[in-house]
């Protein structure tokens, strides 16, 4: 915008008004209605328009409460709505079936398989915590329980985490849920 001496101008993100008195390139002196030089970039103001004056007529309780209004209304506009339901979902699912891990498991021993559900649990733990991803759910399944045992013992050796049974409607008795507290640090 172009700024002339003696223009009267607004200062951005400041109660304050000024009439231009020098301007070198893009700064501009301003003197303030008290009466002190200022220097500001130009793009930290704005010309007053003249014509439109600031009388404390202008503004009334109805016309603050309407503005009030409107802006509550488009903040309501902008928010997506989600169901309460969706709120408490966990944001990430490892499914540690050995068939979701591998192509085929022939060959591999009940040892070999077992540590590899639980070195894949373990790196998709530790991802979840470098993300700050606060809800994860396991699905190991039912079985024998063998799974279920090493993967609450090694979530018991972090300090930040705390797990129980996940939904029964959705998962089965078949899965741990597990909440990670994000300021506390692992062992």
């Amino acid at each position: 915008m172009g700024f002339k001496v003696g223009d009267t101008v607004l200062v951005l993100d400041e109660a304050m008004t000024g009439v231009v008195k020098k301007i070198v390139g893009t700064t501009i002196s301003i003197e303030t209605t008290d009466g002190f030089y200022l220097d500001y970039d130009s793009s930290e103001l704005i010309k007053r328009n003249p014509e439109v004056s600031l009388k404390k007529e202008a503004f009334s309780h109805a016309s603050a409460a309407a503005a009030l209004r409107e802006k509550e209304l488009s903040a309501k506009r902008k928010q997506v709505k989600t169901k309460p339901k969706e709120r408490f979902e966990p944001t990430m699912e490892v499914d540690l079936h050995i068939h979701q891990l591998v192509k085929s498991s022939r060959g591999m021993s009940n040892h070999d398989m077992l540590t590899l559900q639980l070195d894949t649990a373990k790196r998709q733990l530790e991802y979840a915590i470098s993300k700050r991803i606060q809800k994860m759910v396991f699905i190991h399944g039912v079985g024998e329980g063998v799974l279920k045992i090493e993967l609450e013992y090694l979530f018991s050796r972090y300090s930040n985490i705390k797990f129980y049974d996940a939904n029964y409607q959705k998962y089965g008795v078949g899965a741990t849920e597990i909440y990670i507290f994000q300021n506390a640090t692992t062992d």
